[in-house]
């Protein structure tokens, strides 16, 4: 198992901070993000809707990871989740577009 170098408390949710790990992704979009990402709402993509996710995926991670941290559309920064830190946020993304794929 991968070292951990940092441990943030998220709403009662151990998290680590250190990396992209798929499973800290998973908890994070269960906390975070599912409310819009399962729902569809404000236009959010759902998540495993390929269709809409594809020409998301199709502009690079990079391009993905920099709308969730700034925001776009009706999304916030960080999805409203300041508290987060960018690994988290990235490994979210990650888990998100793991299920798109």
């Amino acid at each position: 198992m991968k070292k951990l170098t940092a441990i943030a408390m998220c709403t009662g949710l151990i998290m680590a901070t250190s990396g992209a790990a798929m499973a800290d992704g998973k908890a994070t979009y269960e906390q975070a993000c599912k409310a819009c990402h399962m729902t569809g709402a404000a236009n959010a993509p759902k998540l495993e809707d390929k269709a809409a996710w594809k020409p998301r995926i199709a502009q690079g991670m990079d391009a993905l990871y920099t709308s969730v941290l700034k925001g776009k559309g009706a999304m916030p920064p960080k999805a409203g989740r300041a508290d987060l830190s960018d690994d988290v946020i990235k490994a979210a993304v990650d888990y998100m577009v793991s299920q798109a794929k």
